[in-house]
């Protein structure tokens, strides 16, 4: 009996350790691998490179006056104030730490160890990306310790140190998309790369355009060497074939474009007077632009108006002369029928543009007093800008007509908006034509070019401010202290609720600290 008890011990103690095995054996699934292809990250980060701005974009477009939200009180973003205990304003820093996180350090790995030089040149130039939104939306910012399994707290470093950051990427990223040995190839990242399809020519291109955004953003600067962005602007995109669009196939709601009405993200969401203004002729010699009514939305009796963001909701105007919402629908109507322009399920929407950087290059030879060249790119950058809009109406096959060439040619003859010589450049018409070209998608560069310019500078050229008929609220939301917004606060779930003690230590528990001027807008 000894022996049987003994016996029966022993196989119970092997069918212990055995049943142990086989049940840790279930966490080795393969359809969930543990390791994937370095590839494979790439996809959902590139979705969110392009979307997650456009989430943050319904609170920066109404501190640029891009749109604003009629209701029956002035909101706080309109006020140029925050919600407070909110993440809202935050997307981008989520999906930099967050989305792209741990998943671009792994793929950034995984592509250095496998010599798949295009990738990494992919995955640092992602990397650039990440620090430029968050820094340039809210100042000091987590880099030294970021992504740092063994840390709870985190510190904040400088903008200045996280701009250094920035173009290190950028450099290293250009050289690694110049290289065509160890293990490139186009067909193997072509899998998972939904802006080039593996071109790193392209991506190449992407980079200087990057550089040359980062470059001219020291404007302010005794630094600025405006040679430097046009030197980059001049590696990147050549025409707008080069843009880097996403395309949405738009078969459910996370495919769908953010902006796109099935989304519902914008449905009561209208066009300012200022936006307006730029382009009814009100502050360009009267000459309407043709863009006016392929990109914004008309009222129901057929005028285009928009919304003063110091009014309440829709003021004195009748039905018939409140404007439309974006998708060109009163109310907040439109569900599942066409929108307009980039306010479609499947409109394309761009990390950047050819004629965002010819506008870059425009404003950066103006300052360098090389007016020829300035001019050039001013041109270019409105001709492409049109031709940007044209693309955009047809990936939908939206309601607006496409802009012909005769009125594209006529808007450009016209002295109003192109000078007939560089000596009638401004900038004010760059600076303007840029907003234009960047309204409804480029929500973190506008936000930069009006603070570069406190917002309401005067253009000793032309007289006018660099952005004409722009005028901050006149009731500003009560934490400001009479300020206008300069940076959005960090994100509240990551940090006012868990790293409190490092954002006490760069003053971000103050009431105002969304007023503090950034480091790279400053002298």
């Amino acid at each position: 009996m000894k022996l049987l008890r003994t016996s029966l011990l022993v196989s119970a103690m092997a069918l212990s350790v055995t049943s142990c095995n086989e049940f840790l054996d279930v966490n080795d699934n393969p359809n969930g691998p543990q390791k994937v292809a370095a590839n494979l990250y790439l996809s959902p980060m590139l979705h969110w490179v392009v979307t997650s701005p456009q989430f943050d974009g319904r609170f920066v477009a109404r501190y640029t006056q891009q749109l604003t939200l009629p209701g029956t009180a002035l909101s706080s973003w309109d006020r140029m104030g925050y919600d407070p205990s909110s993440d809202n304003g935050a997307q981008q820093w989520r999906d930099v730490y967050w989305t792209l996180g741990q998943n671009l350090v792994d793929m950034t790995n995984l592509a250095e160890a496998e010599q798949r030089w295009d990738l990494l040149g992919v995955a640092k130039l992602l990397k650039a990306w990440g620090w430029q939104v968050t820094t340039d939306l809210h100042g000091e910012i987590i880099v030294k310790e970021a992504i740092d399994q063994s840390k709870f707290l985190f510190n904040y470093d400088t903008q200045e140190y996280a701009y250094q950051e920035i173009l290190k990427l950028l450099d290293e990223a250009i050289v690694l998309l110049q290289r065509t040995d160890g293990s490139v190839n186009q067909a193997y990242l072509a899998r998972t790369d939904k802006i080039y399809n593996g071109d790193r020519t392209k991506w190449l291109k992407l980079a200087y355009g990057m550089k040359a955004l980062a470059l001219n953003h020291f404007s302010r600067k005794s630094s600025y060497k405006p040679a430097d962005v046009i030197a980059a602007a001049n590696l990147s995109f050549s025409s707008g074939a080069d843009d880097a669009l996403l395309k949405y196939p738009g078969t459910q709601n996370d495919d769908i474009n953010f902006w796109g009405r099935t989304r519902g993200n914008f449905n009561a969401y209208r066009q300012t007077r200022f936006v307006v203004d730029l382009m009814n002729g009100t502050q360009f010699g009267g000459i309407v632009d043709p863009r006016m009514s392929r990109m914004l939305s008309p009222s129901p009796d057929g005028l285009y108006r928009g919304l003063d963001v110091n009014v309440i909701g829709f003021g004195a105007l009748t039905a018939a002369q409140q404007p439309n919402n974006v998708y060109g629908y009163p109310g907040t109507g439109g569900l599942a029928l066409p929108g307009r322009y980039i306010f479609d399920d499947k409109a394309r929407l761009p990390i950047m543009t050819y004629s965002q950087v010819q506008f870059i290059k425009a404003e950066a030879a103006y300052r360098m007093g090389d007016m020829a060249t300035a001019l050039a790119a001013y041109r270019e950058g409105v001709s492409s800008h049109i031709d940007f809009v044209n693309a955009r109406n047809l990936d939908n096959g939206q309601a607006p007509t496409q802009i012909s060439a005769a009125e594209k040619a006529a808007y450009l003859a016209s002295p109003a908006i192109i000078p007939t010589s560089p000596a009638g450049l401004s900038l004010t018409r760059i600076m303007s034509q840029k907003y234009i070209a960047q309204w409804g998608w480029g929500h973190n560069e506008i936000w930069m070019d009006l603070r570069r310019y406190n917002y309401t500078d005067v253009d000793p050229a032309s007289g006018m401010q660099v952005f004409p008929g722009f005028t901050p609220p006149t009731n500003l939301f009560p934490d400001n202290g009479g300020k206008i917004a300069q940076r959005i606060r960090p994100r509240f779930n990551s940090e006012y609720v868990w790293n409190r003690a490092a954002l006490d230590k760069i003053g971000g528990l103050a009431l105002d600290y969304h007023t503090k001027p950034l480091w790279i807008t400053q002298p």
